[in-house]
This record gives structure tokens, sequence and C-alpha cells, in this order.
């Protein structure tokens, strides 16, 4: 990679970056807690997957710009095998998972993403969109007339408020006036925390404890095999749509590598699979984020919530 490349990939739009890194924090955590809840973990399973992957896909990745965390795709295949086997047996799944990545990248599987016809791009699109949607649905349920006006309140802030300005990304500016004005009223609420508990701590590097023979490989490769097929499916999906969005190419078969790098980081560190996010790289894309300094800073400023 040349230094101007480094240049505009690392420090092009500092500013816009940073503000869009810290809003695609903000709305990883309840997501990645969700999809915890999903593959039947612990919520910090998918908090530090989420953190891991972001973090070495900003090194790693060939799409900048794009959001790569712990997803509902690879958490719905989850479920069975922790079931059956635990929490263990899932972090391995997870380091195979990335293993099988890193080989369809080098065998250039991307080569494939010409042959998707346009219409099952905006098919598969739409369909998150809906699925998205209809996932807030359940959080309406029994909620108190405070909870409406919040929810009205912060769209009205996210498509007005680009109207006065652009500087400042608007959904920020929405889950900041909206908390504040939660924590100031003391409203009757739901919060983060609700979703699951969270500990305050780093991940810490380990290996599996499972035994390394045949039979664990009969039972996580199955899994690992279909995990890395989807993510990878929803990857490069979503780093077409990135490139649609800023008019610019990337190198799908270096992201391919580059997920399971950090599938592989994610295993070790005691984190879920994933793969990149339509519904994240769209807000970070739409919030200014352009260079893999959005993705660094939405990692690190997660750990930094998580913590502190």
């Amino acid at each position: 990679m040349n230094v101007n490349k480094i240049k505009v990939e690392w420090f092009g739009n500092i500013k816009g970056n940073i503000l869009s890194g810290l809003v695609v924090a903000l709305a990883l955590i309840p997501e990645a807690i969700g999809f915890s809840i999903i593959a039947g973990v612990n919520p910090m399973v998918g908090l530090y997957a989420s953190f891991c992957i972001a973090l070495v896909i900003a090194f790693v990745g060939g799409r900048p710009a794009m959001i790569s965390a712990a997803t509902g795709a690879t958490a719905l295949l989850m479920g069975g095998l922790v079931k059956g086997h635990g929490l263990q047996y899932l972090l391995a799944a997870t380091i195979l998972t990335g293993i099988i990545q890193i080989i369809f990248g080098s065998l250039k599987v991307a080569r494939l993403m010409k042959y998707i016809p346009k219409s099952v791009m905006v098919g598969f699109v739409n369909a998150l969109a809906i699925l998205i949607f209809s996932a807030q649905l359940t959080h309406f349920k029994g909620a108190t007339w405070e909870m409406y006006l919040m929810v009205a309140g912060g769209l009205a802030i996210i498509y007005i408020f680009p109207r006065i300005t652009k500087a400042i990304p608007s959904p920020l500016v929405a889950i900041i006036i909206i908390t504040v004005i939660a924590v100031a009223t003391g409203a009757q609420v739901k919060t983060i925390g609700d979703l699951g508990q969270l500990s305050r701590s780093f991940p810490t590097f380990f290996i599996p404890n499972v035994p390394f023979n045949l039979e664990t490989l009969k039972i996580i490769f199955p899994y690992s095999l279909g995990i890395a097929v989807v993510g990878l499916i929803e990857t490069l999906l979503t780093a077409q749509i990135v490139d649609d969005m800023t008019d610019t190419t990337s190198d799908k078969n270096k992201e391919a590598r580059g997920q399971g790098i950090a599938n592989i980081v994610s295993g070790l560190f005691g984190g879920m699979a994933g793969c990149a996010m339509i519904g994240q790289s769209g807000i970070n894309v739409k919030s200014g984020g352009r260079g893999r300094l959005s993705t660094f800073v939405a990692a690190v400023f997660l750990m930094i919530l998580i913590v502190v």
C-alpha cells in the first residue's frame, strides 16, 4: 500500500471519520447484546466480538469505512452449537470459521460477486431493513408514553437537523439530546443495561478449552462452514453497497481474508464470529465516514464505553 493511499484511508476527513465512528459505537452496543441473546451466550461475548472484529478489520480489511462486528446473520447459526456443546465449542468454531474464510479469500471467491444480479442486492437490503424494523417492535410492547415521545423526538432530530447543519451527524445529536432529556427528567424508559449484564473488563487472550481431536472437528466444522459462507455473502454484498454509496472500489478478496483474520482474533479473545453489517456501514457512511479511521474509532470507543 503506498503512502498516499494510507493518508487518504486513515487521515482524510479526520473530523467526519471520528464523529461517524462515535455514532456507530453507540449503535453497536444494543445490537451486540441482542445478537448475543440470539446466539444463547453472555452479552459480553457479542461485545468483545464487535470490538475485536472492528479493530482488526480496520487494518486488514479491503473496504474502508465498512463496519464489521457481531451480526444477527451469523448469530442465528450458533444457537444449536451453544445449546448442545457450550461456549468453548463456539469459540473454537469461530476460529475455524476464520480459517475457512482466509482460504476462501485466497481462492478469490469474491470474483463470483459479479454474477449476482442488482435485483438480488436490492432485495437483500430491503429484507434487512424490514428485519431491523420488525426487531425493534418488541421494544414497544408495554412501553411508557415517554418512550414513544422520545422515539418521535429522536426521529425528528435525525431528519430535521441536517437542514440546519451537516457538520455533526444527526444520529449523534439525537442520541446526546434524548439521553440528556431522559437523565434530567428521570423518565421511565429502558436502558441498554436492561438488555443484559455488562462487566467492565477488557477481553483476554486464551485458547478454547476443547479437545483437539477429530471428534471436535466433526462437531464444529458444519457450523463453521455455514457461518463462514453466510458471513462472506453478507460481507461481500455490503462491500458492494458501500462501493456504490461512496462511488469507490474495494478489494473484496482482501476483505474476505481480513474477515477471516478478524474472526480468528475474536475467537481467541472470547468473542463470537461476525461479519460486515449493512445497517451500521450505512450509518457510518451517511454520518461522514469514508476511511479506516471511522472503523477504528468505532472499535476503540465501544471498548471505552464498556470499561468506563
